[in-house]
């Protein structure tokens, strides 16, 4: 099958994902492969969740879905999860869209499954490969762009490149329509005094005032400097800590922190860092923990894209690759993003691109990055959302 993409043969009309008219149910079938981190099936259950919430039946094939039992215990209406590699039977109904998400590949019987499907209805299904998040500016150019099939039971097909992204003329971002509502209900002040409740302790007392910060991660390098900073504040921070990789790293880094002191002159007693070690949580309880902080530290996509609407100061640590080209990429969201030098700074030093210091997480700085992340909340909400663009588009390729 062909990957890749040619030139377009229509204009892009974007506009027509935004039409009043009503989009009648469709049956979508994602496809999401689980690498690591839980990213992947993190953003296709997303995606699936928003879907059937507009009416959509979706069926989530993934070839791990334990992720699901915390991320999403109560299911979604709507959705069904089936096992990767699975057949469709015989009283499924026939497939519409076809969503290939980051590149894992549909399995052969399947497309032959739906290829004579399409064969009885005289229908094919359109075919979506869902593309990786970037600010970067291919991918205006390569949004929804066309790649024909070449070979076996679907060839004379065209599948189609679909990119999320930031600005106008890419798929836009993953946004429930509820959303804005959910968050103008949210008592912050509320939840942070039902998470003092919840944890504090005698050893680790947990003040509802101060400074917050979500900690989402992989192994950042200037982790244990910002532990020290904030320790040695003015100020307290409470820390929460997702578990897995971050939890690791936090007290790796705090390890590491404590043979530094032993072997120097005795660290300033002050400690004004309480640090919360949290279970995994559904995505609305991740959510609503972003909605809650001063400072968001995430990773990957799927948290970026929950930080951003969280309208909070943030720090985004990228997904590192062997070659380093995630370093154009951090460049090209930092630009589109409009960052502060100092927001720069802490980006360089938090991904290990630059040996620098982290700039202060004094009052004005925070300030002057949430300032930075609400104007591109703004410009963001001003644009079309991917899963309206998702389904106008399929739509009009009908």
């Amino acid at each position: 099958m062909s990957t890749v993409p040619t030139a377009p043969s229509t204009p892009l009309a974007i506009a027509s994902a935004s039409a009043p008219t009503p989009i009648p149910p469709r049956q979508w079938d994602i496809f999401c492969r689980v690498i690591d981190n839980y990213g992947d099936i993190g953003v296709c259950w997303r995606l699936a969740q928003d879907l059937a919430q507009r009416g959509q039946q979706v069926r989530l094939w993934t070839d791990d879905a334990s992720a699901l039992h915390w991320m999403a215990p109560q299911g979604c209406p709507g959705v069904q999860v089936r096992a990767w590699g699975g057949a469709l039977a015989a009283h499924d109904a026939p497939t519409d869209v076809l969503v290939e998400a980051f590149g894992c590949e549909i399995t052969p019987d399947f497309i032959a499954a739906c290829a004579i499907q399409a064969g009885v209805r005289g229908q094919k299904p359109v075919w979506i490969n869902l593309e990786y998040l970037s600010a970067e500016s291919y991918v205006e150019r390569c949004h929804a762009l066309p790649s024909p099939v070449l070979h076996g039971p679907a060839a004379g097909w065209t599948k189609w490149f679909f990119y999320p992204g930031f600005t106008p003329a890419t798929g836009g971002l993953l946004r429930e329509t509820d959303l804005l509502a959910r968050q103008a209900q949210f008592d912050r002040s509320a939840w942070r005094h039902a998470h003092v409740a919840e944890c504090s302790t005698a050893a680790n007392p947990a003040p509802a005032h101060g400074r917050w910060i979500s900690l989402f991660c992989y192994e950042p390098p200037a982790l244990p400097a910002l532990l020290a900073q904030c320790a040695q504040a003015d100020h307290p921070t409470r820390l929460l800590v997702t578990p897995g990789r971050a939890t690791a790293a936090t007290q790796a880094a705090l390890a590491q922190i404590k043979h530094q002191n032993s072997l120097q002159a005795p660290p300033d007693k002050r400690n004004q860092l309480s640090i919360s070690y949290l279970p995994p949580v559904p995505h609305s309880a991740f959510d609503e923990m972003l909605w809650a902080c001063d400072l968001n530290l995430v990773r990957g996509e799927d948290s970026l894209v929950r930080a951003l609407w969280a309208g909070q100061a943030l720090v985004w640590q990228i997904y590192p690759q062997d070659d380093n080209a995630h370093h154009d990429k951090l460049q090209a969201f930092l630009d589109w993003l409009q960052a502060p030098p100092s927001l720069r700074q802490f980006h360089a030093a938090w991904n290990g691109i630059e040996a620098l210091p982290l700039p202060s997480l004094d009052d004005a700085t925070l300030h002057e990055w949430a300032v930075c992340i609400q104007a591109a909340r703004t410009r963001l909400l001003a644009q079309s959302d991917l899963v309206s663009q998702l389904m106008g588009w399929c739509e009009q390729k009908r």
